[in-house]
């Protein structure tokens, strides 16, 4: 199977989490699982959230920024991936000039 985000609108979604600015995504879900690719303008974030039930990926292709991992900072860059595990919480932000473009899994969603 194949998800051709090429072919995808992307949605905006303002305030994503109690986020900063609008989060742009395009989604594929099997009903259980969902992969997307992400956006991030400059300033603009995903809140800060806790993952119950499921964790989550984010693999870094443009851009730089930062995660809030619990009680850390880390920053991104293309090439990185960040791992959000079940039971702990996180943010991504952009804090850098250009378009944050991600890849993002969270298995049982």
């Amino acid at each position: 199977m194949v998800a051709d985000y090429d072919k995808m609108e992307w949605t905006p979604n303002p305030g994503f989490k109690g986020g900063e600015g609008v989060f742009y995504n395009k989604v594929f879900t099997d009903g259980v699982n969902k992969m997307m690719r992400g956006k991030l303008e400059p300033g603009s974030s995903i809140g800060y959230h806790k993952h119950e039930g499921n964790c989550e990926m984010i693999f870094i292709l443009e851009g730089t920024g930062k995660v809030l991992y619990d009680d850390t900072e880390e920053e991104v860059k293309p090439g990185v991936c960040h791992y959000c595990p079940e039971g702990h919480s996180h943010s991504l932000i952009n804090n850098g000039s250009e378009n944050l473009i991600f890849y993002a899994v969270v298995p049982k969603q």
